[in-house]
């Protein structure tokens, strides 16, 4: 009888080895292209740093003259700065990245000499702070604040140089206490920011079976009604002062889930139970960024009016405020009206108009406009949302 020897595995996994063929070092073409990506990182970091001693020699000039950090920045010349970069982006980076990098580079040179302190609605975790770092780029800090009052009083001390509060989302309409703080404030409107929102369901359970309730934000809630309906019709909905708090429940509480973005998923530690549960595709939060003065035009930009007439019960009231602005073909993309809270019955109108209060035709209207209220007030002007 024949007998076959089995080979012991030491050999088996040399001979295993031998079969498999050596690496390959690259082919001398991709080579050549990544030596050539190195030098041009290489060029990218020299034109970086020459660009941040720029920004050094624009704030030494400024600090001369008695300046703060806050007087360094310009919203009008970095809308500038980011329109031009997509008009002359032909790809194959999409203009959102474009005007992402650009947005950090500018962020990170005007931090060369001390960062911009930007106070927003808070905690950690909020859409609130995702639009501070859409607008203001990496290189600020960031002060959560727990209510959209504090973040006025914050900014208006001279604590933060500026802050950041929602004043409306494309489903659910106007964030009214952000309107009413402007009555009594006096501070100015700087920005706006557009910030698509994406709702996600996310607890530390693994299904929607061990679901016992639901919390987030009354706004977040509303976003994802519908969802809510088909899918947890019979869970406790919980509206919380902020979605961070939400996270936080659901990291603390067995059977709690929450609504909140990415950005809280990864603060407290949580998983994704459903992505992008909101009710509309394009979901989307507008936010003002508010400071303590006027800024120059931009050449696009928005302006945000505070007006009243009187007796606003009165026929044709509203029609005589608005007669100025058809008559100079002004276009008005939002009014809102508020209790002007000095009598019962009597509103406020907040308007807001394209263009920049400084410029015709635009402030000829205004001119027209004063004359016409017994309340005005120019809340901002200020460049349109670039993306």
């Amino acid at each position: 009888m024949k007998r076959t020897s089995k080979a012991s595995p030491g050999k088996a996994a040399a001979k295993k080895a031998a079969g498999k063929k050596a690496p390959t070092s690259a082919s001398p073409e991709l080579s050549s292209i990544r030596q050539q990506i190195d030098d041009i990182d290489q060029r990218i970091h020299q034109l970086l740093n020459e660009r941040a001693r720029f920004a050094q020699r624009v704030g030494e000039s400024k600090r001369g003259e008695g300046l703060s950090t806050a007087d360094f920045y310009k919203p009008e010349r970095e809308a500038q700065v980011l329109r031009t970069a997509i008009e002359r982006n032909k790809g194959p980076l999409r203009n959102e990245e474009i005007v992402r990098l650009f947005r950090e580079i500018m962020s990170a040179c005007l931090a060369q000499q001390e960062p911009l302190k930007i106070a927003f609605l808070g905690p950690e975790g909020t859409f609130s702070q995702q639009a501070v770092l859409k607008h203001f780029g990496h290189s600020v800090r960031a002060l959560p604040l727990p209510a959209i009052s504090e973040v006025f009083e914050e900014v208006q001390a001279g604590h933060a140089d500026f802050g950041v509060v929602p004043i409306e989302n494309s489903t659910e309409g106007t964030v009214n206490h952000t309107l009413d703080m402007f009555l009594n404030s006096p501070l100015k409107i700087c920005g706006e920011i557009e910030l698509r929102i994406r709702q996600h369901l996310m607890g530390r359970m693994k299904g929607l079976q061990k679901i016992l309730r639901v919390c987030s934000h009354p706004q977040s809630l509303a976003q994802c009604r519908q969802w809510l309906d088909e899918h947890l019709p019979n869970i406790e909905r919980i509206p919380v002062s902020s979605n961070a708090e939400a996270a936080r429940r659901a990291r603390d509480e067995d059977g709690t889930a929450a609504i909140a973005g990415e950005a809280a998923a990864e603060v407290y530690n949580l998983g994704v139970i459903v992505p992008e549960i909101e009710d509309t595709a394009d979901n989307t939060t507008r936010f003002l960024v508010i400071g303590r003065k006027l800024f120059s035009a931009s050449g696009q930009d928005k302006t945000t009016l505070l007006v009243s007439a009187g007796d606003t019960q009165s026929p044709g009231a509203l029609h005589r405020l608005l007669g100025p602005l058809a008559a100079n073909n002004i276009t008005m993309t939002r009014i809102e009206s508020r209790p002007s809270r000095k009598r019962k019955w009597d509103y406020v109108f907040f308007i807001d108009v394209v263009g920049h209060a400084e410029q015709p035709p635009l402030a000829t209207a205004l001119d027209e406009l004063r004359e016409a209220s017994t309340l005005f007030r120019v809340l901002g002007s200020y460049p349109a949302a670039v993306l």
